[in-house]
């Protein structure tokens, strides 16, 4: 029996960042595994970025302007219409009360992932897909369920799939015989997908000339601007710089680096699940609570704010946590056990769940 389907409405441009895209794309994973149909609404910037949607078994429809606008509300009320949405997950800073509150009119449910609490929101569902806001930040109508916290962070398949292979620390690396000793551990810089400061190249130069570090594996989109100028440097590094793009070359790192350089953001939630130690420079403002629960929870340790930290800190921090076996190990026990990877299909099922109940009352009241 056909199931209504699920609209995800989120942009991936450069003012609005890259990041909320990719856990969308995690959630419509799971939505999929509900039988769910999914189309996502969204701006595109670049429009490569849609086959991204399209592999993963999911539809894309260009919105016809942003979020908020006349013309997107016009575009959505005829989608509505069309398709006849069973939700609507709206994931946009700019998603204001009268959006949501004229989406949530015309009849389906509304679910607002939203990590900042900015605005009050109509909506049936908040999600705070990152760690740190609590249910005192979130201005919401009653009868609406917050989901907030660990249990619903957005972990990657691909990567939940490395938690058992990852229960040890990687073995060290292996030095060629004739060779001085380059090192024996294995870093990753992994600032998520933004990287506003561009600061991936200056850190992959910074770690491949600390002490002990062997190799670097830089973990990015493939749009990054800077991508080419990444292969150039590990073209020229010998082997010591290795640039990950594609699921599956990611994959392969996640089970060799001894610890990784991230930025707070949904990545280091990732990277936290499957047990990697971590040093965080903190990129966006919006991302502090996610990094100091981290820490707070010994899954990570705060280097500071992008600007302040100096390569002496970091240099630093990374000979610290080399040097300190238990550290790395107790990191790597408390971000398991702070995430487990599962909070996609937890909030799929809560959803599925308000629909169900949703449903119970109209025939009721028929």
């Amino acid at each position: 029996m056909p199931r209504d389907p699920i609209f995800l409405r989120v942009d991936a441009v450069r003012e609005t960042g890259y990041e909320r895209l990719g856990r969308c794309l995690i959630l419509a994973a799971a939505l999929q595994r509900r039988r769910r149909t999914v189309y996502f609404v969204s701006r595109l910037e670049p429009n490569g970025l849609a086959m991204q949607i399209k592999r993963g078994g999911s539809e894309w429809i260009a919105a016809d302007g942003p979020v908020g606008s006349d013309d997107d509300l016009e575009q959505m009320t005829r989608l509505i219409r069309k398709h006849g949405p069973a939700a609507i997950f709206m994931d946009d800073a700019d998603a204001n009360y009268e959006l949501l509150a004229e989406l949530h009119a015309m009849g389906p449910m509304v679910v607002s992932l939203d990590h900042m609490g900015n605005h009050r929101t109509p909506a049936d569902i908040v999600v705070n897909p990152l760690l740190g806001s609590s249910k005192e930040t979130y201005e919401f109508t009653p009868g609406a369920q917050l989901l907030l916290g660990r249990r619903y962070t957005m972990v990657r398949p691909e990567i939940r799939r490395h938690r058992p292979v990852r229960s040890q620390e990687p073995a060290p690396l292996a030095t060629p015989a004739g060779k001085p000793s380059a090192g024996t551990f294995r870093a990753m810089v992994a600032l998520g997908d933004d990287d506003p400061n561009l600061q991936t190249i200056d850190l992959a130069k910074l770690l491949v000339n600390t002490p002990k570090v062997g190799k670097v594996d830089l973990v990015v989109r493939r749009e990054h601007p800077q991508v080419e100028d990444m292969r150039a440097l590990a073209e020229a590094s010998e082997g010591r710089i290795e640039v990950a793009v594609e699921p599956a070359e990611v994959t392969a790192r996640l089970v060799r680096c001894h610890f990784a350089v991230t930025s707070g953001s949904g990545w280091s939630n990732e990277l936290a699940c499957i047990g990697m130690p971590q040093l965080v420079i903190v990129q966006n403002e919006h991302h502090w609570p996610n990094a100091q629960q981290l820490e707070e929870e010994g899954c990570a340790s705060i280097l500071g704010w992008h600007e302040n930290t100096s390569a002496q800190t970091i240099r630093l921090g990374v000979q610290n946590l080399i040097a300190d076996a238990m550290e790395r190990q107790g990191m790597s026990r408390c971000g398991r056990k702070l995430i487990d990877g599962r909070g996609p299909d937890r909030l799929v099922n809560a959803m599925e769940i308000m629909l169900a109940v949703k449903e119970r009352r109209q025939a009721l009241a028929a």
